[in-house]
């Protein structure tokens, strides 16, 4: 990591460069701008296993909670849950909400939009 005006900056490894140039080949600007706020979330320190319990009771209570716990703390929460509702994400934590929790904003959603026709 290295100090630049106070903000700390993670260098992209040679890997993550590839990824995003990959990426950028198969995306317009506008998509792939979208995109670049996976590179400002915290989780991409974390253990990814962490965000993907087996289940929603017992011991993977505590692992949700757990991960909402690393979600709490990133800068990024709206713009991940945006993403992972858009593109039906339906595994994992993801913008600091579980499956069900997703699940059961994906259907107020829908009702609200089925009682104003919008």
């Amino acid at each position: 990591m290295q100090q630049c005006r106070n903000i700390r900056v993670h260098a992209l490894t040679a890997e993550e460069n590839l990824v995003r140039f990959a990426a950028h080949a198969y995306m317009s600007n506008e998509e792939f701008d979208l995109m670049d706020w996976r590179h400002k979330a915290v989780c991409r320190d974390e253990d990814p296993e962490l965000f993907f319990p087996v289940g929603n009771s017992g011991p993977a209570l505590a692992q949700i909670a757990d991960a909402k716990l690393v979600c709490n703390r990133c800068p990024v929460t709206t713009e991940c849950l945006t993403w992972a509702l858009d593109s039906g994400q339906d595994a994992g934590v993801w913008g600091g909400m579980s499956e069900d929790e997703r699940r059961a904003l994906k259907r107020r959603n829908a009702r609200t939009k089925a009682r104003t026709g919008v």
